[in-house]
């Protein structure tokens, strides 16, 4: 039996390297047949099914997901174990259903199933409470899957996206901006915001700077964080009004208005403050389309003086080396926000060069689902 068939020549079509037909061969239904059933093969071809299953259930899980956040069962379970009937009481489900959406979530890792039947909180469910932000992220998943609806007409710019109507903050809105949008945007953005400045200031040493300046820095999680861990800086944070407004309130709660204060602009149409040793852009790059980064970095690398640094962390692009998170995630999520995109960090590194910033690095990220850091530095003598 042959299992391999060539297609009529297709002029169009680059010629097939070594990897591309031994990748063809795998995709006839004859070869599969006999790779699931040969002891050579069949312990690959059963964790390769399993993985392409996992890729074809993702959205269920997800939605799965949503629904016991939705419904605190993950709460409800963290004082203690409970069966279904009582956890269906109140919610409107069915104990049966219930049952059924606990059974996922223990086939998921989240909760586990006793031996009596009853339910209790897993270790993975208990760690999603304590991450800061992710339930509400969670939550706000149901704009983006409704924009992931169609992926193909999302890809072909045909569909008016919720996430861009959701946060027009963000999407180069000028003049009056709706107060409520801005809060509900930065509310967000805060809660998630603890990792992302734990994980930057693992990446970066702010020792030896006097002055930082945070732009777009919301509510101040990177700004108190990186106040907290180094007692002598000054901290001033960039953001639209209304957020500076909210922002100062947050920092004088925190105790941490000796260090920090909040300046009010648009980094767009403002000049950014000045006698500032180091900026950092924290999860900004990648809500914006590449003609903004470029005004932005511009703009920064103006406004610091020589020797002063950069510092760009949010999700990227694997570039090379594709990533789920960044590749997956954020890259489409970004697409349907319309006018940002997620970047490799190298892609990061060539703006910041074509800005004018030297000594470029790109530290190695601990976690890329939560952050990528870049860092450059302006030049001591300006490179013409």
């Amino acid at each position: 039996m042959t299992l391999i068939s060539e297609d009529p020549p297709d002029p169009t079509r680059a010629p097939r390297d070594w990897r591309t037909r031994i990748a063809n061969i795998a995709a006839r239904p004859g070869f599969q047949k006999w790779a699931a059933g040969s002891f050579l093969t069949r312990a690959i071809a059963r964790r390769e099914g399993a993985e392409l299953f996992d890729i074809v259930q993702g959205f269920v899980q997800s939605q799965v997901l949503y629904a016991l956040v939705e419904l605190r069962i993950l709460h409800r379970l963290s004082d203690g174990p409970c069966s279904s009937g009582a956890l269906a009481q109140g919610t409107g489900i069915t104990p049966d259903r219930m049952a059924r959406l606990l059974q996922a979530g223990a086939a998921l890792r989240l909760i586990t199933r006793r031996r009596n039947g009853d339910f209790a909180i897993a270790r993975k469910g208990a760690a999603l409470l304590g991450v800061p932000g992710l339930e509400q992220m969670i939550r706000h998943h149901d704009v983006f899957y409704r924009d992931m609806a169609d992926p193909v007409a999302l890809l072909r710019g045909e569909v008016q996206t919720e996430l861009a109507e959701f946060w027009p903050y963000v999407f180069g809105a000028h003049g009056a901006v709706d107060p409520e949008v801005t809060h509900t945007y930065s509310e967000l953005m805060a809660q998630s915001q603890g990792l992302v400045a734990q994980d930057t200031l693992r990446s970066v040493s702010l020792r030896g700077v006097a002055h930082l300046l945070d732009v777009g820095g919301g509510f101040g999680a990177f700004a108190t964080a990186a106040a907290k861990a180094t007692p002598d800086l000054k901290v001033t944070l960039f953001d639209l009004p209304h957020v500076a407004v909210e922002a100062e309130k947050r920092i004088a709660a925190s105790g941490l208005s000796d260090q920090i204060s909040a300046q009010a602009g648009s980094f767009r149409d403002d000049p950014l403050p000045r006698d500032v040793d180091a900026i950092s852009l924290i999860r900004v790059l990648y809500d914006h389309a590449d003609d903004t980064v470029a005004a932005l970095l511009s703009k920064i690398y103006d406004t610091l003086p020589a020797g002063g640094q950069l510092i760009v962390s949010e999700p990227m692009s694997g570039g090379a080396r594709p990533d789920p998170a960044g590749d997956v995630y954020f890259a489409f999520y970004t697409m349907a926000m319309r006018t940002g995109t997620v970047r490799s960090a190298e892609r990061i590194a060539a703006l910041c060069s074509h800005a004018g910033f030297t000594d470029v690095s790109m530290p190695r990220a601990a976690r890329p689902y939560v952050t990528s850091v870049v860092t450059a530095m302006k030049p001591v003598i300006s490179v013409e």
